[in-house]
């Protein structure tokens, strides 16, 4: 008598939203595979908006909007100028005027930038490796790969809260506070176009950059090697450094 052998079902997967936070910075590759399967992204988006409006929230309590807003003016040729050019009572006028709306916009942009930062950059690696590698990604594909390649910034703003909790608040440098990138061994007065170009050049940068090209070469392996995924990964990065670069001198 013949005997039928019966398959087994499909084990579902058992590692949910939280574990893969865990996933992607201890094994990306399975981690990345199982998102190009079953798409996520709310956590690592909520998370990241999270710690951001918290880190935000100890940059403005321990350096002080008015000190944070003054060293951006001195990091910027163009509006340094224009306040060297008046009197100290209208000086101090424009400053407070300021001081009404930067927390706000602090706030506003560390809970709503990270969302619509990911979902743009999403939606151009969506359509570069579909129009130009031929692959068929679907968009929550994408946004599941860029969420969750973000999450190294997530311990990045872990360690500038502690820094800003224990760091002489007149020493923190505002624009650099992990001091995670090459613009850390510029002098002060440094053009404001090679601040931009060695600040690009950032641990975490390079951190999320492989995170990326991995994850996209996991969304469609058969069409995607990890050295196409990573050479169109790194020359968006590029072309968007050099734009940035380009506005800088420009404006300064």
């Amino acid at each position: 008598m013949a005997t039928t052998t019966v398959s087994p079902a499909e084990t579902p997967e058992s590692v949910n939203s939280f574990g893969r936070l865990f996933g992607v910075l201890f094994s990306p590759k399975a981690t990345f595979a199982s998102i190009a399967r079953r798409p996520t992204w709310l956590v690592p988006v909520l998370l990241l908006s999270i710690l951001s409006v918290a880190a935000t929230f100890t940059l403005g309590a321990r350096v002080g909007w008015r000190a944070i807003l003054e060293q951006q003016m001195q990091r910027n040729p163009l509006a340094q100028r224009q306040m060297e050019q008046l009197k100290p009572e209208q000086r101090e006028q424009i400053i407070q005027q300021q001081l009404k709306y930067v927390p706000v916009i602090g706030y506003a942009g560390a809970a709503v930038a990270t969302a619509i930062t990911m979902v743009v950059i999403a939606a151009v690696f969506l359509g570069i490796f579909n129009l130009a590698c031929g692959t068929s990604m679907r968009f929550p594909v994408s946004l599941g790969v860029v969420a969750y390649a973000w999450v190294p910034w997530a311990i990045y703003q872990l360690l500038a809260i502690v820094i800003l909790l224990f760091k002489d608040p007149e020493t923190v440098d505002v624009q650099n506070i992990v001091a995670s990138n090459l613009a850390i061994v510029l002098p002060d007065g440094a053009a404001r176009w090679l601040v931009v170009l060695l600040s690009s050049v950032d641990l975490f940068s390079v951190w999320t950059i492989l995170l990326l090209a991995l994850g996209y070469r996991a969304a469609d392996p058969r069409k995607l090697s990890l050295g196409k995924a990573l050479a169109v990964v790194i020359g968006t990065w590029l072309f968007v450094v050099l734009l940035r670069v380009g506005v800088a001198a420009a404006f300064s």
